[in-house]
């Protein structure tokens, strides 16, 4: 447990946002990220869920509390509310409501269909209003007319460049401008709408609460093809059959969406072999291949 004092910097923070002083009486590491350091707040006026990381992370904790009211304005899937973000020069936090939370099991089915809705949340044009982060990688998020370009610009291509700043060259580099020159390929027949998406829907990003309702956390929003939310969800397993089958019968999908699953899930493979190294090069030449043999 942290001494209450450390936490002082965090309390003026909240009473800047809600008028009220909290009194921390308890402090306790909560585990399950990699990227910050979570922390569960017992003060006199209730519980509070607390990250932590570097003074220089703030813009990353404001970008996603924005992406947290995006998705809460769109009224159809519950995600912790807000509270505050701040630095004290030393550390930068982001302060959210807390939720008691468990797998999310039976509640997968309802998932489904509110991500569906979430979905039907849609914009003129592609991207978003703010830059964010991809775990710790900077997500540009400028606003495109067109899918491909945005796409290509923003997500394969700029985790390609990444990766070429990271020593990764060669045949990855080669084989990524084939398949950036190709991308159009894939959208001959299917015109994606500008979708509200979560960005990072991994199976360690959704749960439900004690009451069965479902949540989702930790977003990298932007709004782009409601098929890279989908396609994520398979990338590492986590999301049940139920939640599927309740998604397309809400929304069915394009039938070409299959063959694109991997383009999608490209753009995590390369952003874990920049942050992680290891066998995501691999992983990253193998998606490339099969993609370029899809469109010859």
């Amino acid at each position: 447990m942290r001494p209450r004092g450390e936490w002082s910097a965090i309390a003026e923070s909240v009473r800047a946002t809600t008028g009220k002083l909290p009194r921390i009486e308890r402090a306790a590491p909560v585990g399950g990220g990699c990227i910050n350091r979570g922390f569960g707040l017992r003060t006199d006026a209730g519980e509070l869920f607390v990250k932590l990381n570097s003074a220089g992370k703030l813009a990353m904790f404001e970008a996603e509390a924005a992406g947290l009211e995006e998705i809460a304005a769109s009224k159809t899937v519950r995600v912790p509310q807000p509270i505050c973000a701040g630095s004290d020069g030393a550390r930068s936090w982001l302060v959210l409501e807390f939720l008691r939370i468990g797998r999310a099991g039976p509640a997968m089915g309802r998932l489904g269909e509110q991500l569906a809705a979430m979905h039907r949340t849609t914009r003129s044009r592609f991207g978003w209003k703010r830059d964010n982060t991809i775990g710790s990688t900077p997500q540009v998020n400028t606003e495109h007319s067109d899918w491909i370009s945005f796409w290509r610009a923003q997500r394969i291509g700029y985790q390609l460049r990444l990766a070429q700043s990271n020593g990764h060259g060669g045949a990855l580099q080669r084989d990524g401008e084939r398949l950036l020159e190709r991308l159009p390929a894939f959208f001959d027949s299917y015109m994606p709408v500008p979708s509200l998406l979560h960005g990072d829907l991994w199976g360690g990003n959704a749960a439900a609460l004690e009451g069965g309702e479902p949540v989702i956390f930790d977003p990298a929003v932007y709004y782009g093809d409601r098929e890279a939310d989908l396609a994520m969800t398979e990338l590492f397993s986590g999301f049940s059959p139920a939640f599927h089958s309740a998604y397309r019968s809400a929304w069915p999908l394009d039938a070409g969406y299959s063959t694109r699953r991997d383009l999608h899930n490209l753009y995590h493979v390369l952003n874990h072999l920049n942050l992680f190294g290891g066998s995501y090069l691999r992983q990253s030449q193998e998606m490339i291949a099969r993609l370029l043999a899809e469109v010859g």
